[in-house]
């Protein structure tokens, strides 16, 4: 987002401000409850605009305006939960029109969020947005001048999503419903669990897990085992919505992709979606910035060949790729996984292999001598 920069013509005292002032974006002078805009998104001016936004709910709207301001704001002049109930914050088409939608505050008060109610604007057209002096700070502070910005839409949505929440499932390296089997030895970072299956199908010793190690009974390795029936049905219901919101996910950057062969591929973020099996026959990048989030929508099989890798480029973090698979997930011998799998079914690592990431079981996970380790948060 660029700093907003009004084209109104600047008041007596801004033009006796002294040039440093100016330079270094100060815009009242010495007003310390003063109020001002200190950027927009879209920005002033801005072009290729998508259409549409994918909410942090996977829900799509048209595009949203927001506009940040220096200080909290008083809610009750800005917020306008249906449609043209307040006129403070408005967006307006090219004929003048305005755009039905509704406007929402952040928890800090500092950011209002205009949503229109359509799914989408229209492309290739220009709008205006506007922020009248009725929006006063929680001091009573107005803003000095009605505030005013156009930006331009092009066709194509916004595709970004955002992570998908694990809730209770986040201190988990391995979640199950029906056990994990082990060849000794492996080593798991993070917390270990099974339910509703009792503590006696969760085989990995104690030395073998830096974490907590979770059962529904007073079964399972000694004398790490923590009986925790409550924390594991929670853990396990979320486990389910979670494969649920991924699954759910919509606006793909691609469908099909690589014809269901993603080795060799270096990958953007996004939604990616396949109706067949996903392989990875060579080495696979995804590369992106550190909050960039993918997500791998995947009906059948995962299957990773031994000795490849996945690589994280540009910042991109294991935290944010979350991969669902409606079938069984293979990872193959000495090859080295990155995300978050949230599986149907089974999740087998053969012999040696490796994870930065979560495996999040509806079936079971085996292991053979692997190195589990959760995501850095």
């Amino acid at each position: 987002m660029k700093r907003f920069r009004s084209s109104l013509k600047p008041q007596s005292w801004l033009a006796a401000l002294p040039l440093a002032a100016v330079l270094t974006g100060l815009a009242f002078p010495n007003l310390a409850q003063a109020v001002n805009v200190r950027s927009t998104n879209p920005s002033n001016g801005a072009t290729n605009t998508p259409t549409s936004t994918n909410s942090s709910k996977n829900i799509v709207t048209g595009t949203q305006v927001s506009v940040t301001f220096s200080e909290p704001m008083n809610p009750v002049t800005i917020v306008s939960n249906h449609a043209g109930a307040l006129l403070t914050f408005t967006v307006k088409d090219a004929a003048g029109y305005y755009v039905d939608g509704t406007v929402a505050m952040n928890a800090a008060k500092t950011v209002a969020t205009f949503t229109p109610v359509a799914s989408a604007l229209r492309a290739d057209e220009k709008w205006t947005a506007k922020v009248t002096t009725a929006a006063k700070s929680l001091g009573g502070v107005a803003i000095l001048d009605p505030i005013e910005w156009s930006f331009t839409t092009a066709d194509r949505p916004f595709t970004g999503q955002a992570p998908v929440n694990l809730g209770t499932v986040e201190s988990f390296a391995i979640l199950t419903k029906t056990g994990i089997t082990d060849v000794y030895e492996s080593s798991i970072v993070g917390d270990v669990g099974t339910s509703p299956i009792t503590g006696a199908a969760l085989l990995l010793r104690c030395t073998e897990v830096v974490g907590m190690v979770y059962t529904v009974n007073a079964a399972g390795p000694l004398p790490c085992r923590t009986t925790a029936p409550n924390l594991l049905t929670a853990a396990v219901g979320d486990m389910g919505i979670a494969y649920t919101d991924a699954a759910g996910r919509s606006i793909p950057v691609a469908t099909g992709l690589g014809a269901g062969e993603i080795g060799g591929l270096t990958i953007a973020r996004g939604l990616y979606k396949w109706s067949s099996g996903v392989s990875i026959e060579k080495d696979v990048t995804l590369s992106g910035g550190p909050n960039d989030v993918w997500i791998f929508q995947i009906a059948k099989t995962l299957v990773q060949a031994s000795a490849t890798r996945i690589t994280l480029a540009g910042g991109a973090q294991a935290k944010n790729i979350f991969w669902q698979v409606g079938g069984i997930v293979t990872i193959g011998t000495t090859a080295h996984f990155q995300g978050v799998l949230l599986a149907k079914t089974l999740i087998a690592f053969k012999t040696g292999a490796s994870a930065n990431g979560r495996l999040l079981a509806q079936t079971a996970v085996t292991l053979e001598q692997n190195a589990i380790t959760q995501p850095a948060p």
